[in-house]
């Protein structure tokens, strides 16, 4: 699991590598799982609708826009916020394989709630050598990375509001970097990374084509070193 990332080192990487503007900075630079980070989704002008046939000829530039929000996904179906806590710590990734069926992410996927989260990095952990050396994965170029993502805005009865997201994840198996990390003998996940050029088409996709999106990166585009304390 991918449950803990890198925000953008400067608010000028937000203009220059999503095409928006900057939201406030996030306290702090690492994002674990219940804390504020930052997602990128298609400018809301009142309630969002999932894409439909008329998507044929989408608009010409859609238009982004960065959020703040819990990294964790709160389903819509939670009772209270303090049952949207427990379980928003486990809901930071959501398998592309079953997102269209799991209960806990089906409808944020369904509704075309998208989102890209913009990170310089993630975390891992190494647990080769019998010992827990957590390991930072970024792009060989150093330029920040857009991962997959869902977001979700939940409302309580008493008018509290929770807008959350969470990461894309796909198989690693077979990578020839990702292999290497997380618990030996247990499937090994990575994070959906975008290519660069996809991110309007994975923003405004139906759906049914979306799911195209979620690939493994290359692993000769990324480079992984050990955490300096």
């Amino acid at each position: 699991m991918s449950t803990q990332y890198e925000c953008l080192k400067s608010p000028d990487l937000y203009a220059e590598a999503f095409s928006v503007t900057a939201p406030p900075t996030p306290e702090r630079r690492d994002v674990w799982p219940r804390q504020t980070g930052v997602f990128i989704r298609l400018k809301q002008a009142g309630e969002a609708a999932p894409p439909s046939d008329a998507e044929e000829h989408p608009p010409e530039k859609p238009e982004r826009e960065a959020v703040l929000g819990q990294f964790g996904l709160v389903p819509t179906w939670v009772k209270s916020a303090s049952d949207a806590k427990l379980r928003s710590t486990k809901l930071v990734n959501a398998r592309a394989e079953t997102v269209t069926t799991s209960n806990n992410f089906r409808s944020a996927w369904l509704a075309a709630r998208r989102c890209i989260v913009p990170m310089m990095a993630f975390q891992e952990d190494d647990l080769r050598s019998g010992k827990t050396v957590p390991t930072r994965i970024a792009r060989v170029d150093g330029r920040p990375m857009g991962v997959a993502g869902l977001w979700e805005s939940w409302m309580g009865a008493d008018g509290t509001t929770i807008v959350s997201f969470c990461l894309l994840t796909v198989n690693a198996n077979s990578h020839a970097l990702m292999h290497r990390y997380q618990q030996p003998g247990a499937e090994k996940r990575m994070p959906a990374v975008l290519n660069e050029g996809g991110y309007d088409a994975w923003l405004t996709a139906r759906p049914e084509k979306a799911r195209e999106f979620l690939r493994a990166y290359p692993a000769n585009w990324l480079t992984a070193n050990p955490v300096q304390k």
